[in-house]
Order: structure tokens, then C-alpha cells, then sequence
């Protein structure tokens, strides 16, 4: 499969494409070496691929924080955040958990 930069007869080095937002897309190297990259409308980059077949895959909430992150390699984490964008909650594939929720009474009747 030919890379961007082969599709469209590019010579010159490093090839690259930013959005509007000037996020960079794609870049390729002399050696066809790409990555590319997708954004959401508050720039943060929600996908990452690469040439060599690495990946990252990321979801972020309405404050830009990060609550969950995965990549080829077969890590992973994901997060929750208070009202006040405290992390409360983290747990990854590692075994790492941090918990720091509140827990909530129920009252029986």
C-alpha cells in the first residue's frame, strides 16, 4: 500500500498536514515513515497510529480530562474526576487502583 506522501508524488521531506485548529495529522518522513493523528473539537488527540503498526486510543470528558486511555501494547487506564476536576478514581492494566470516591450511604427501610 503506498503511503500519502507516494499517492501524490511528494519529494520533498518530511510531508506534513495540520488541521485547522494547526494539529498536526500526518506527517511522513524520506524514509516513508507516517504517523497520524485525530483531534476532537478541543484539541485533544483522541487516536495516534503509526507506520510500525503502534496505536493509542483516547476518550477525554467535557473538562479535557483524560478517562481512558489505551495503546497497541495492551495497556490501558481509566479515570474518573469530580465535579471540581479532582481525579477521584484510576485503575490500569498494571493492577494499579486508586479509589478515592465517595462512598454513598443506603438507607434500607
Amino acid at each position: 500500500m503506498k503511503t500519502i506522501a507516494q499517492q501524490l508524488n511528494i519529494t520533498k521531506f518530511p510531508f506534513e498536514i495540520d488541521d485547522k485548529n494547526g494539529n498536526r495529522i500526518y506527517h511522513e518522513d524520506v524514509t516513508n515513515f507516517w504517523y497520524k493523528s485525530e483531534y476532537d473539537e478541543n484539541n485533544n488527540e483522541l487516536y495516534f497510529e503509526d507506520s510500525g503498526g503502534y496505536w493509542i486510543k483516547r476518550e477525554f470528558n467535557k473538562n479535557n480530562n483524560e478517562l481512558y486511555f489505551e495503546d497497541s501494547d495492551g495497556y490501558w487506564s481509566k479515570r474518573e474526576f469530580d465535579k471540581n476536576n479532582n481525579e477521584i478514581y484510576h485503575e490500569d492494566s498494571d493492577g494499579v487502583i486508586y479509589d478515592n470516591r465517595t462512598k454513598q450511604k443506603i438507607n434500607k427501610v
